[in-house]
């Protein structure tokens, strides 16, 4: 990689760990940080295709309580550095370096996890000192600290970031290229089921009696190869809006009906 594209991958992993914490851009989003690396390393398909496929499986990732989620910054950015890293050797195909890449983000984003954990656990003082300057109405130091916490989460990202651009890319393609049949396409089989592992978790989550007959039809009309990607989403979004006024129309109506205000659910429930 040349100095220009190093420092430029820096910047999105810096970015992407404040953003695990900040959570208002969504730098830290597979699907925004792949890409953005895909971006300045001159690979913006395979770094579209790495992060919607990850992005699959960080659909069902979330912080509950005391119980921290894997690290979708930490596991975006270094299995796109990878990806980039296995193309830029020139010997390795696009699946193998994608599929690869999906293989180990599960892996650093546990990784991630313990550098979250060390970089929360460092992060007790820093409240302690806000704390004593907020009765000291120092305003300014409670500024500080709280800039220096957050900039600690993005080197949390950056720092691996830097190491991992340094690697010979003909390295990893070696090491890539010897790998045995069986192993790459245990890879690829992995790496496919990531998506379906991701629609699983957000459909566990989602699942309600009146979002089921949507899930169904949307499966139906994905089988059809005659639809496009764009077909599929101009019939999500008019289902989307014909459920929505079908709401309306129930609560403007008044509940005279003694109807819940959801309809597809009233119906649902006449069956029940």
């Amino acid at each position: 990689m040349n100095p220009i594209t190093i420092i430029l991958i820096i910047i999105v992993a810096f970015l992407a760990g404040m953003e695990g914490i900040l959570d208002e851009w969504e730098f830290h989003q597979p699907l925004v940080a792949c890409t953005l690396i895909g971006i300045v390393s001159g690979h913006p398909t395979e770094g579209i295709m790495l992060g919607g496929s990850l992005q699959m499986l960080a659909l069902g990732w979330a912080n509950i309580g005391a119980a921290v989620a894997p690290d979708a910054a930490l596991a975006s950015v270094a299995s796109a550095i990878i990806m980039v890293l296995a193309l830029s050797g020139g010997t390795t195909d696009t699946t193998t370096a994608i599929s690869t890449a999906i293989a180990l983000a599960v892996p650093l984003s546990v990784a991630g996890l313990f550098l979250t954990m060390f970089c929360r656990t460092l992060a007790i003082p820093m409240v302690h000192a806000m704390d004593a300057a907020a009765e000291k109405a120092d305003f300014g130091a409670i500024d500080r600290w709280q800039i220096i916490a957050i900039c600690m989460q993005g080197v949390r990202i950056a720092v691996p970031a830097a190491i991992l651009c340094f690697i010979s890319p003909e390295l990893v393609t070696n090491a890539l290229n010897s790998m045995p049949s069986w192993l790459t396409g245990g890879m690829a089989v992995g790496g496919g089921m990531v998506a379906a592992v991701g629609y699983a978790m957000v459909i566990n989550m989602m699942a309600t009696n009146e979002v089921w007959p949507f899930f169904v039809l949307g499966f139906v009309l994905a089988a059809l190869s005659e639809l496009t990607l764009i077909a599929l989403g101009a019939i999500g979004i008019s289902l989307a809006l014909i459920y929505l006024g079908l709401k309306d129309m129930a609560k403007q109506g008044g509940g005279a009906g003694g109807g819940s205000g959801d309809p597809l659910g009233d119906i649902l429930d006449d069956y029940e």
